[in-house]
């Protein structure tokens, strides 16, 4: 047994990394973690937090099971070539350059943050409201003047951002005293920030707090990412890019159903007219010469409206059903 080797503080000869002057005690302490070394492993970092039960969700539809230890940020899981460890998203992408992590799931907004070193090996658009990129804004009071990030030339800005907010002002030709807040950044505005730095997905929040977006500095979505050096073991490379191939079947079959159903002979031509034209349904005969079955895969926004058309055109036994996979 041997000690995973990494850092457990920011500082040292990592990548860089935005200052954070406070630790809440979810910093998780890689040097402490006891596991076996086995050359014919690949250690995993899922993200802990709001993508958390999300991202746990997929890999199960992809086949993968964890459950979470005694050790908050240790995951059993039942494929014993993974090593699964619970990790903030800000921290992943600097383990994983670091070699700490072979490969993980951070956001690019992290990644672009921490100007991280690393492979990326597919990208995972997901997020707590749906399927689709959160983005990274700069935000201000609905009365405030703010236009540009000429306008907040050495004003106070509050983000976990550190490093995109800099380099957006620094775009813009400006500086602001550019300060590190652990999260809920939209209550400082007005009184403890002119502006703030934060991620939204629909802008609930953002309106809830009365602010205007200023501008946006990037759109996000999750990636797997993996440690150069790692990927070039040839083992690790494929039990990554089999992972990949997984999780990205899950997350392709949430957006999707199956749709079988039962169709006489002298409907056929009706029902096919009723389903979208791009897809090629499955056509077996049935004991009875005069019927067959259709099977096909239809988006899932499309079959409540399907259906019923597909009744009315002659279909019979119409079966909806869940996927856990689409692969190409």
């Amino acid at each position: 047994m041997t000690p995973l080797s990494g850092l457990d503080h920011p500082g040292g000869q990592s990548s860089p990394i935005s200052p954070q002057p406070v630790d809440d005690g979810s910093r998780v302490k890689l040097s402490e973690i006891i596991i076996e070394n086995d050359a014919m492993k690949i250690r995993l970092a899922i993200p802990k937090g709001s993508l958390q039960d999300l991202t746990l969700d997929l890999f199960k539809k992809a086949g993968f099971n964890f459950v979470e230890s005694a050790r908050s940020y240790v995951l059993a899981v039942d494929d014993r070539e993974i090593e699964a460890l619970l990790i903030r998203p800000q921290e992943i992408p600097r383990y994983v350059e670091d070699g700490v992590i072979d490969i993980g799931i951070s956001g690019h907004d992290w990644i672009e943050e921490n100007q991280s070193n690393v492979k990326e090996i597919c990208d995972l658009t997901y997020a707590k409201t749906g399927f689709h990129p959160v983005k990274i804004v700069v935000a201000v009071h609905e009365g405030a003047s703010f236009r540009t990030a000429a306008d907040l030339q050495g004003k106070r800005i509050a983000t976990e951002y550190i490093g995109l907010t800099r380099r957006w002002l620094e775009k813009g030709g400006a500086t602001a005293d550019v300060e590190f807040s652990w999260g809920s950044c939209e209550v400082k505005v007005p009184e403890l920030a002119d502006a703030v730095v934060v991620n939204t997905e629909t802008g609930s929040s953002l309106r809830a707090h009365n602010l205007r977006v200023v501008d946006t500095i990037l759109e996000s979505t999750p990636r797997m990412i993996g440690n150069e050096r790692a990927l070039q073991d040839e083992w690790k490379r494929q039990k990554a890019e089999s992972i990949a191939m997984l999780v990205q079947g899950a997350l392709r079959a949430a957006t999707l159903v199956g749709l079988k159903m039962n169709v006489a002979c002298t409907s056929l031509e009706s029902v096919l007219g009723v389903l979208p034209a791009m897809k090629n349904p499955t056509i077996s005969p049935l004991a009875d010469r005069e019927w067959v079955a259709v099977e096909t895969i239809l988006d899932l926004r499309q079959v409540r409206d399907l259906i019923p058309r597909l009744k009315r055109a002659g279909a019979r036994d119409l079966v909806e059903y869940p996927l856990n996979k689409v692969i190409d």
